[in-house]
């Protein structure tokens, strides 16, 4: 059988619905664990057992979210509260909430809000197990544009200002055995540079410790227990990637380059908690890669990849204080994700629970990474799952968001869905993509749309149909945010490319989606600029990068999907093109959604879009599909058809 997923149509709400089990943790005490799970209306919310208790099903829901869910949280260092972030209708106006964890509130506590106010956003949280009874948080409720560094006694309520931004900082960091705010990474308005400063303590004056101009990638990861000497930082400064540096404190000297890959940046750092040494760094040019400084901790990865599946990759999810106890991912690429509890003394796992059990019953593709040349050289890193192993199918382009971000080897729910309804999925890493190192990074700059990161995209289709894996009539290009874009781009600027786009949350004019984005923003705007181009004082530039100029020469048929309470990419966004084209008579179907934001979150509506995407992909690439029902929580409205009910 050449097929690579269950001959069978995997249903969308398998692969879409929330986890069963999701984000597990185990208390600072070793006591309770808890995780994100879904309510009896699928809506994800913060359950609780008592560690010993070995039957989830005896676990206590202590948050009552009924809409969008609560996907960030973490215990405090009493390891009785839970602190959770939730916003309003994706809104991204996050609230850090608080609640008890214990038995004695027996799923009936009431939550507390710490970071009250209307249109207030709460960021930047810090704890530290040597001040158990405070935390530190940054909110905008003086200004807006900028974020105040807080302490808060989170049982009481009380939250006083810590450190008042100047204007100019991005965010604040530190020290750990003072738990007193001592750096803060700024950024440069005029230049886009940015800068770490620290302090010696909160009566010291503020200096200006290393400035990374334009173009270069640094910050400091952590303060040394050497009572203040060095520290440790990372940068791409004389090097092409970023690499971890022990630095001087007072001077910004390098002391000595503690790592460096030539190909990747400087990915995850483990330190020991109280001597802070390096105990172990992660790469990831096309899949996690480990280099390990200390001995113990290398053996104990060592035991846990071999006792975890073949070719997955491990990761540790939460530990206690005393770190004896691990909850460990093993995440593969054809499955859910498997949770296990390690006991790090006898050096064995206990199963925990799978992500989503009921996938278990199905059989998924293996997701490849591959790497394809640019028509200029470049090489690019990329992903694909197939549909098919020896013949060519549909292919779907799906493309990253960001721009600034990346795509990574694992399990991908809306892959697995294409290849199984019988479409090959190829994934990215562009240029202007993060992780490869400064000059990849930038050589994005002043490229959407009409230059080489499309061309890259353009590029990777092509290197599909000629290793035969794609159909050349048939492709789809598919994202959301950038990809949304990116989507609009190729539809306008290479329209023999693709037979039909699926765009998600996608600005369609560059100069409308920078006037309006969040005033909490407004520092970054004049970076984002520098790497989009000057389309503020260049009209001629946006109008060339801009799809919404060039609907003219749209000729497949386009499906926008967008969230009303978008704080990033606004309404307004999709509603220009969608009714740009309508009145020019090109295919388009537009679904907005009044509940969601920058993306679609709260399960009834995910699984809704996803239906109505499967059919659209089916009409015009030809794959199976499973047949649509109403979903009777989706909230989708269809301004297009409503206009037309109006005029």
């Amino acid at each position: 059988m050449s097929t690579t997923t269950s001959q069978e149509l995997i249903p969308r709400e398998i692969l879409f619905e929330n986890p069963k089990y999701a984000s597990p943790k185990v208390s600072p005490d070793g006591k309770y664990l808890s995780y994100l799970g879904p309510d009896k209306e699928g809506v994800l919310n913060v359950f609780v057992r008592p560690i010993v208790d070995e039957n989830n099903d005896n676990a206590r829901m202590i948050t009552k979210d009924t809409s969008r869910g609560i996907r960030q949280y973490s215990w405090a260092p009493d390891s009785e509260t839970i602190l959770y972030l939730q916003d309003f209708e994706g809104d991204e106006n996050f609230h850090l909430w608080t609640i008890d964890a214990t038995e004695s509130a027996d799923g009936n506590g009431e939550a507390k809000d710490l970071t009250p106010g209307e249109n207030v956003k709460a960021s930047n949280l810090i704890t530290n197990k040597r001040f158990p009874d405070e935390i530190l948080v940054a909110t905008n409720e003086r200004n807006p544009a900028c974020f105040d560094m807080y302490r808060v006694q989170y049982k009481t309520g009380e939250k006083v200002m810590d450190t008042e931004n100047p204007g100019d900082v991005l965010g604040w960091g530190s020290e750990d055995f003072s738990f007193q705010v001592r750096e803060a990474l700024v950024k440069n308005q005029e230049d886009s540079s940015e800068t770490v400063r620290v302090r010696d303590d909160t009566d010291s004056e503020w200096r200006d410790l290393a400035t990374f101009p334009y173009g270069e990638n640094g910050n400091l990861v952590e303060f040394c227990a050497d009572d203040g000497k060095t520290c440790l930082m990372t940068s791409s400064v004389g090097r092409e990637t970023s690499a971890l540096l022990k630095v001087d404190l007072k001077t910004g000297e390098t002391l000595d380059i503690i790592s460096a890959n030539d190909k990747c940046d400087v990915g995850g750092i483990v330190l020991d908690d109280d001597t802070k040494e390096v105990k172990a760094i992660s790469y990831n040019y096309a899949r996690t890669e480990r280099i390990f400084f200390n001995k113990d901790f290398e053996e104990d990865y060592e035991k846990l990849k071999s006792l975890g599946p073949d070719n997955c990759e491990v990761g540790t999810a939460s530990k206690t204080l005393d770190e004896k106890t691990w909850i460990v991912a093993y995440t593969r690429s054809d499955g859910p994700t498997e949770y296990v509890i390690y006991d790090q003394e006898k050096k064995e796992t206990k199963p925990l629970f799978v992500s989503k059990p009921d996938q278990l019953n199905y059989k998924f593709a293996p997701m490849e990474d591959v790497r394809i040349q640019a028509r200029d050289g470049l090489e690019l890193v990329g992903y694909l799952t197939k549909a098919d192993t020896e013949k060519k199918t549909p292919l779907i382009l799906l493309v990253h968001g960001g721009p600034w971000a990346r795509d990574y080897w694992g399990f991908n729910a809306q892959a697995q869905w294409f290849a199984n309804r019988g479409y090959a999925t190829l994934q990215i890493n562009f240029r202007g993509s993060t992780g490869y190192g400064k000059n990849f990074l930038h050589q994005g700059d002043g490229q959407w749309g009409v230059g080489t990161m499309q061309h890259d995209l353009t590029d990777s289709v092509q290197w599909a149909i000629d290793e035969g894996i794609a159909d050349p009539e048939n492709i789809c290009v598919y994202g959301g945010s950038y990809g949304g874009y990116a989507t609009l781009a190729g539809l306008a600027f290479t329209p023999d490319v693709y037979k039909c786009g699926v765009d998600i949350v996608g600005p369609s004019n560059i100069k409308t989606l920078l006037d309006s984005i969040p005033a909490y923003w407004g520092p970054l705007r004049n970076d984002m600029i520098k790497k989009i181009g000057d389309v503020d004082s260049d009209e001629e530039f946006n109008r060339k990068i801009s799809p919404l100029y060039h609907i003219d020469k749209i000729k497949s048929p386009l499906l926008i999907g967008q969230g009303a309470n978008d704080p990033r990419v606004k309404q307004a966004e999709a509603d220009q093109i969608a009714f740009a084209m309508q009145k020019k008579g090109i295919p388009v179907e537009y679904v907005l959604y009044p509940d969601e934001g920058h993306g679609f979150a709260r399960p009834d509506n995910k699984i809704d879009f996803n239906g109505r995407a499967e059919k659209f992909l089916s009409d015009h690439l030809g794959g199976r599909f499973e047949a649509y029902e109403e979903i009777p929580g989706a909230t989708a409205t269809f301004p297009l058809e409503e206009s037309v009910v109006e005029a």
